[in-house]
């Protein structure tokens, strides 16, 4: 089939990869290694980032292999969060830095979703890790009693890039309904609002993981918005999204005339 852009008007740009803007992270929870060949097989042009999800990686069978599949398709792979505070509050810094170094790994996630330590320690890992890893940071708690201000965020994401982060990600969990997301998904508008002028939203890759989370942003904010945390079942239809192509966003990107 031709391309789309060959078939139809007012279709949004994409940029090529590799790209800084319009991202799109896929979160895989353990996947085979057979499935991570098909998600290959129809995403490589759309998927920019696959997170191996909190410490599903140490217990994934062959992940090795996995790893080399995202890799040669040419998809950046990290580690969830998690597993980087499971080292740290054991005290296993550098163990964590070797399973880095051994597993081909080369992008980093620093959070404190779970275990929350000083945020001048998380400053401090994200400077060291920075040195050798491209590092992306998590921002927000992944438990509910844990609420921050909007200018807590804002303060907290502008320090963490002064640090070496090169995206500050804005918690959600996979549920989508923690961080920048109310209990029922809904999204926290005077949160976002305040990330965005405060950071700048292409600073940002937005934990998305809800359908309508995902229209949301690209309706607010454009197709090339960063986006993480979609099922990889779900990229193609993700993508369709960002083009205008699905019902959410058809008339998002078309002309008064046509509408």
């Amino acid at each position: 089939m031709k391309q789309t852009r060959q078939l139809l008007t007012h279709i949004p740009e994409r940029p090529a990869k590799p790209r800084d803007e319009g991202l799109t992270m896929v979160m895989d929870k353990g996947l085979s290694t057979r499935e991570a060949e098909d998600l290959a097989s129809v995403g490589s042009n759309y998927i920019d980032y696959v997170k191996l999800g909190f410490g599903t990686s140490v217990i994934t069978p062959d992940v090795e292999s996995k790893i080399r599949i995202y890799h040669d398709a040419g998809m950046t792979v990290y580690l969830g969060g998690t597993l980087f505070e499971a080292f740290i509050i054991r005290g296993l810094y550098d163990d964590y830095v070797n399973l880095l170094r051994e597993s081909g790994i080369k992008m980093v996630e620093v959070s404190d979703g779970s275990y929350e330590f000083e945020h001048p320690d998380k400053l401090d890992y994200i400077r060291r890790l920075s040195q050798e890893f491209t590092v992306v940071s998590e921002v927000g708690s992944k438990k509910k009693n844990v609420v921050y201000s909007p200018d807590q965020w804002v303060a907290m994401m502008k320090s963490e890039l002064d640090a070496g982060s090169v995206k500050v990600i804005a918690e959600a969990r996979e549920s989508g309904t923690v961080g920048i997301y109310d209990d029922d998904g809904s999204v926290n508008l005077e949160l976002i609002n305040t990330i965005s002028k405060g950071i700048g939203f292409g600073n940002v890759l937005w934990e998305a993981p809800l359908k309508q989370q995902q229209a949301w942003f690209i309706s607010n904010f454009g197709a090339n918005v960063n986006l993480g945390n979609i099922a990889p079942n779900e990229i193609i239809a993700l993508e369709s999204l960002r083009l205008g192509l699905r019902g959410d966003t058809f008339f998002a990107f078309l002309p008064d005339e046509l509408r």
